[in-house]
């Protein structure tokens, strides 16, 4: 080929799209005819997908922090004096907002308030990329789970509809999880809750409305008021029995298996899960229901 034809050919190439980006403009199209058929207004559609391209969302995928990092390294880099602090701080700045969510939902200040301190640091890490064009990334690209991906676009188009969520606070983590607690938009859709009564339930600029949503997030996943998420135990020595979340039983065959509370003491009544996090040589837990949810 002539040195100019091959120019030419070149730049012709350049100006088509290539495989990838007509692989992904081509589910994307297929991702807005769906929202439209679930009753998304086009306007809506138009205005958050013209002109889109995939980001970076699918190479975090296998990166996940919580399945990656050694745990007594992932719960130091959540749980510090200063972000403990702050909690406190902030279980008074909102005591109003968390009393009326304990009483409508029945889940402590306490916990809600933690929730919010591990999902974004109280509203300091909500994550910087836009939700929408991380799910469509996801159900275009993603090697696996990509029905889940299609699903939470088209909830994230839902919420945009509303007018809960306006497009420029809709920021969040790469899979599409956003606002001061972290929410899944199908999530967000059936759970959250307009706290501060003005007439939008918005958990990315309200931290009441966050907050309020986080307890009914809770209550809708089995909470039950006024019973611990769990506590520390003591094994025997050499212990080789079950334990995991799925082996519940009672504190009484805990107890009769020779584990005891940190003090020695009787372990009372209920049932509970026992959990080892790092194995039976380390601190050892036993867990209600509460902590599931």
């Amino acid at each position: 080929m002539k040195p100019n034809h091959l120019l030419l050919a070149l730049a012709v190439a350049l100006m088509l799209p290539s495989s990838a980006q007509a692989d992904f403009s081509d589910c994307l199209a297929d991702l807005r005819q769906t929202a439209a058929s679930a009753g998304v207004r086009q306007q809506t559609i138009s205005a958050a997908t013209d002109g889109m391209t995939p980001n970076d969302a699918v190479s975090f995928m296998d990166k996940q922090p919580e399945f990656t990092t050694p745990v007594w390294d992932y719960v130091a880099g959540l749980v510090d004096e200063e972000r403990v602090e702050e909690g406190k701080q902030l279980l008074h700045k909102y005591a109003s907002a968390l009393h009326a969510a304990q009483t409508r939902y029945g889940v402590d200040p306490a916990t809600v308030v933690a929730v919010w301190g591990v999902e974004s640091d109280f509203g300091k890490s909500f994550g910087k990329r836009p939700v929408i064009q991380s799910l469509a990334t996801l159900a275009c690209e993603a090697p696996r789970r990509n029905d889940y991906w299609r699903k939470e676009f088209v909830a994230a188009l839902k919420i945009l509809d509303s007018g809960d969520i306006q497009a420029e606070e809709f920021l969040g983590s790469w899979a599409g999880a956003f606002g001061h607690t972290q929410f899944m938009p199908s999530t967000f859709l059936t759970t959250a809750v307009d706290h501060d009564g003005d007439g939008r339930r918005n958990i990315a600029s309200s931290a009441p409305d966050a907050l309020g949503s986080t307890a009914n997030f809770l209550r809708k996943a089995g909470w039950r008021a006024g019973e611990r998420w769990g506590f520390e135990v003591k094994l025997p020595s050499g212990y080789s029995g079950p334990s995991g979340r799925r082996q519940r039983q009672s504190l009484s065959q805990w107890q009769a298996r020779g584990i005891t509370k940190l003090d020695g003491g009787d372990l009372g009544a209920g049932s509970a899960a026992l959990l080892l996090p790092a194995g039976a040589d380390g601190p050892a837990f036993l867990v209600t229901k509460n902590f599931d949810a």
